[in-house]
């Protein structure tokens, strides 16, 4: 990475992750559940951008990396908290762009950029878990428990705590599959081409992710007539 990439810090968003996705999404259903969706259009990029920005990243242009980063940051970074919590999610992005563009030359166009950057992060954060278990590390407090202090003592703020809590709960297989679709708004076949599986595969785990996760919420008594009102 160069002088100029690596100067690139990835900093928290200056609100909690849940609500700065809830200002920019709508809901979508869940099988009987709702949470807040970012919206697909959000998630993508026109691809004709795409490719002037990767060639131009190629040919060396001044600025053009740093074009790249403050597209994705914010993606990058929203993905690392809810895999990995607050704690560990700046060393996961910044590990994720480092895979970024030392990967820029290898890339193709044949998944959309920003499916690809998705797949980075993904692997990124699955490696950076995958290391902490092999040392016995202890998990880093989450995200959502440290926001939920901060959070205004009022009906529908405490309820997007109570789910993103019971999301960062789920295993993180399950929990990744559904951050993708449903909350980044990302299609199966996008899904399926960033965890490395078939479409079939995707729509099974996300099933069964959600199955989990409303078990979980129905636990700490939010009910599905909760989750529409709130």
């Amino acid at each position: 990475m160069d002088n100029a990439s690596a100067a690139m810090s990835v900093k928290p968003p200056t609100k909690p992750m849940l609500g700065a996705t809830a200002q920019l999404t709508a809901q979508l259903p869940i099988d009987g559940l709702r949470l807040k969706a970012r919206a697909a259009a959000e998630a993508k990029v026109q691809p004709d951008n795409d490719a002037a920005l990767v060639d131009a990243i190629r040919r060396g242009d001044a600025g053009s990396r740093e074009a790249l980063y403050h597209r994705f940051k914010r993606r990058v970074y929203a993905l690392a908290v809810r895999i990995v919590g607050t704690v560990d999610a700046e060393e996961v992005a910044q590990e994720a762009f480092i895979r970024i563009f030392r990967g820029l030359t290898k890339f193709r166009g044949d998944a959309a950029l920003a499916t690809w950057i998705y797949r980075l992060a993904v692997n990124a954060a699955l490696s950076h878990r995958s290391r902490r278990a092999a040392a016995a590390q202890p998990e880093a407090p989450d995200a959502v428990d440290a926001q939920a202090g901060a959070e205004p003592v009022r009906g529908d703020a405490v309820l997007r705590v109570r789910i993103e809590r019971a999301l960062a709960r789920l295993p993180v297989g399950y929990r990744t599959v559904i951050v993708l679709h449903d909350v980044e708004g990302l299609e199966h076949e996008e899904v399926a081409q960033i965890l490395g599986c078939h479409v079939g595969t995707s729509k099974s785990q996300l099933h069964k992710a959600r199955a989990r996760l409303r078990e979980m919420l129905a636990a700490d008594g939010i009910t599905a007539a909760a989750l529409e009102n709130g």
